[in-house]
């Protein structure tokens, strides 16, 4: 119930099923229960279902977005915590139904209400994918 409290995301979008090892300011682990109903298998792909690589690196921004809510014990109500840069992005293990993929998220910097993440996405010992990102926390339109 914490997830839906820290990130406004919620289904179908909403890709982390639980966080735990939170550690403020410094990581956080989250999974993702990977299952048959997603709806993005219906088309990718049909016959072989893969989860998107860009979904994966969502899941792994919404882990940094709970990290970041908690240690900055963020407003929700009238801020929202915007990815704002990605890079060496790596894809190097497909995600199928019935993986649990597992997101560690480390801070390489963090200032004020900007955070700088190195993420992994896990399915047991297999790197999924690798990403360096950015988030802001920012003031929601009227």
């Amino acid at each position: 119930m914490e997830i839906l409290k820290r990130i406004p995301h919620r289904y179908p979008f909403l890709l982390v099923d639980r966080a735990e090892e939170y550690r403020p300011h410094q990581s956080i682990v989250g999974y993702k229960c990977v299952t048959m109903n997603e709806p993005f298998f219906q088309g990718h792909f049909p016959g072989n279902p893969v989860m998107p690589g860009v979904l994966i690196v969502e899941a792994v921004a919404q882990t940094g977005a709970v990290l970041m809510s908690k240690s900055l014990d963020a407003d929700v109500n009238g801020k929202t915590i915007l990815f704002i840069s990605l890079d060496n992005c790596r894809f190097r293990h497909p995600v199928r139904p019935g993986d649990v993929l597992r997101m560690e998220v480390n801070v390489l910097r963090a200032r004020a209400e900007a955070f700088k993440f190195r993420g992994r996405a896990l399915v047991g010992d297999k790197v999924a994918a690798e990403v360096e990102f950015a988030a802001m926390v920012v003031e929601n339109r009227a």
